[in-house]
């Protein structure tokens, strides 16, 4: 278990409260991002402001070593009207902490102010304090500004807190982990007219209806049943059309899940080939947009037993769950697992009352219980990694 001393424990657990009271969305992170600046640079770590506009990168070197490692914890909070009525409840109206990047930042501070204290490993640490997780933007932003140029990282890691497992445990698998997340949008225009004389139009509410009925093939008969788990859910299906009126328009919105590029790929082209299909045979026109704002997140197989060791040795092998299934929630990290190797795990944030609250829900509030456990964790993963 961890041995961190009580007052760097105190101190991520203000840190922690701080910045919870003090949300920020998106991109706009700049009072965090300074925040978490000065406070690495107090320790003597080595800072890097607005990579990806907003981004922060700590570098702390130990020894003479080559080696180096990424670890990564977003800072930005969501759009959301707090309900607690605790003293550190958020102090900006409509935005709070509902995801825990709170309690991620204050985690990674944490091992890296310890880690500049001791400088007990051999080769480079790269923290990574990331903008805009929530609308899958903030990684391939600094991806884009050229986070893995400018730095020479070997292997990068992130982590989650994970409400309903308890605290104390942690949870991994190699391979996806998480899925994709794609939403698409289909317009159809038709012909519209009187509803009592359906014949000299072309109605897009029929063909609609036929898409959406089409669309539900391409999981069960576009992909494996064994190897191809995925998810198209239609969610809006709107018109212009009224009581005795036939529309000349219709709008089917939704969303699709995967685990894998490949079957992201073979699912816009099935959704497309089918919308097209059906639009020529009933004469209707069309257009069609597919936008993926996550990739399925896809675990390293190296990079994710480096991380149960890790795990193991500060939770205990029993706390440790390797080959958990995969979830059908969805990661901004996993952009940066398409370019370096890499490992993102679930720590606990407990049950019941005490960290049991789901995610983005208006009463939700990290466990501050966990920050010396995630602080441990890296901590550990450097020392094995790094020596």
């Amino acid at each position: 278990m961890s041995s961190l001393e009580q007052q760097l424990v105190t101190q991520m657990t203000e840190w922690r409260r701080h910045m919870h009271r003090f949300p920020e969305c998106g991109f706009e992170v700049q009072q965090t991002a300074e925040f978490i600046a000065e406070k690495l640079e107090s320790w003597g770590v080595e800072v890097v402001r607005q990579i990806g506009q907003s981004g922060v990168v700590g570098i702390l070197r130990g020894g003479e070593g080559d080696a180096s490692i990424g670890l990564r914890a977003d800072m930005d909070a969501l759009h959301i009207h707090e309900e607690n009525q605790f003293d550190h409840r958020s102090q900006h109206e409509g935005k709070m902490h509902a995801c825990g990047h709170d309690g991620h930042s204050a985690m990674l501070l944490g091992a890296a102010c310890q880690l500049a204290k001791t400088r007990d490993f051999n080769g480079t640490v790269y923290f990574i304090f990331q903008p805009d997780e929530e609308h899958g933007k903030g990684a391939q932003a600094m991806i884009d500004d050229g986070l893995f140029e400018r730095f020479q990282i070997d292997a990068v890691y992130g982590l989650h807190n994970l409400p309903g497992l308890p605290e104390g445990t942690l949870t991994v698998r190699p391979g996806s982990l998480m899925a994709s997340e794609s939403s698409f949008e289909i317009i159809i225009d038709g012909i519209g007219g009187h509803a009592a004389m359906p014949h000299t139009g072309v109605d897009p509410i029929v063909t609609g209806a036929q898409v959406v009925l089409g669309l539900q093939t391409i999981v069960s008969r576009n992909l494996s049943a064994i190897h191809e788990t995925a998810v198209v859910s239609v969610t809006e299906f709107e018109t212009n059309g009224t009581v005795n009126v036939i529309p000349s328009q219709v709008v089917i919105k939704g969303d699709c899940r995967c685990f894998s590029e490949d079957s992201l790929a073979k699912i816009e082209q099935s959704m497309e080939r089918i919308v097209a299909g059906i639009c020529q045979a009933s004469g209707a026109q069309y257009q069609f947009e597919f936008v993926n704002t996550f990739y399925p997140t896809v675990n390293s197989v190296a990079e994710t037993q480096y991380a149960i060791e890790a795990a193991q040795q500060v939770l205990g092998a029993d706390n440790v769950n390797g080959s958990c299934d995969p979830f059908t929630i969805s990661e901004d990290f996993s952009s940066m697992l398409r370019v370096k190797p890499g490992c993102y795990v679930l720590l606990g944030n407990g049950t019941e009352s005490v960290g049991g609250c789901a995610l983005h829900n208006p009463e939700y509030d990290f466990n501050d219980r966990i920050l010396e456990l995630g602080a441990s964790y890296w901590i550990q993963l450097v020392s094995d990694r790094l020596n």
